[in-house]
């Protein structure tokens, strides 16, 4: 049997535990529960004919207050970079976010993915935003933990990409 940790990093509010919960748990709900620390959930998946536990770390948030620490990261297969559509503010913290999970992980694969896309109409950010990500040859996905959009897909590729990294 395969264990893969998968890390979840973004800003405070972004829905992290929301989307570990509607892909774990296959629920949502609306009431707003800030992480402490780390949370870990696992599941049980099929990749190509493989099975895969993904231990998924639902990391706290970023704010100007608190900041990711390395030793929560360290050992991670892989990671998805959880952005809000609705605040543009994530999205311009994220090369930089990226950049400090990448020189602690080192080159391991990861999924953008701009969440809340449920509520599309009011984002505040744009397709050209979500182009420029992907012209860093960044996996960008959008996904909504209210409806389920994306969500399975989201964590199935980058279990994928993990079995296809090298080191695995």
């Amino acid at each position: 049997m395969i264990q893969k940790k998968v890390c979840m990093i973004g800003a405070f509010g972004v829905g992290k535990t929301s989307l570990v919960a509607r892909f774990v748990h296959s629920i949502f709900s609306e009431k707003y529960l800030t992480t402490v620390g780390v949370k870990i959930d696992r599941k049980l998946v099929e990749v190509d004919g493989q099975q895969v536990t993904l231990m998924v770390w639902d990391i706290a948030g970023e704010d100007a207050l608190t900041t990711i620490r390395p030793s929560q990261l360290r050992g991670a297969a892989g990671y998805i970079l959880v952005l809000d559509g609705l605040r543009r503010a994530t999205c311009d913290a994220a090369p930089d976010l990226k950049r400090r999970a990448d020189d602690t992980v080192g080159p391991v694969p990861f999924v953008c993915v701009l969440n809340k896309s449920d509520v599309r109409e009011s984002w505040e950010v744009t397709d050209t935003d979500v182009e420029a990500l992907r012209q860093k040859g960044w996996p960008v996905l959008l996904s909504s933990a209210k409806s389920g959009e994306g969500v399975e897909e989201l964590f199935l590729d980058l279990a994928a990409a993990i079995l296809k990294a090298p080191n695995v």
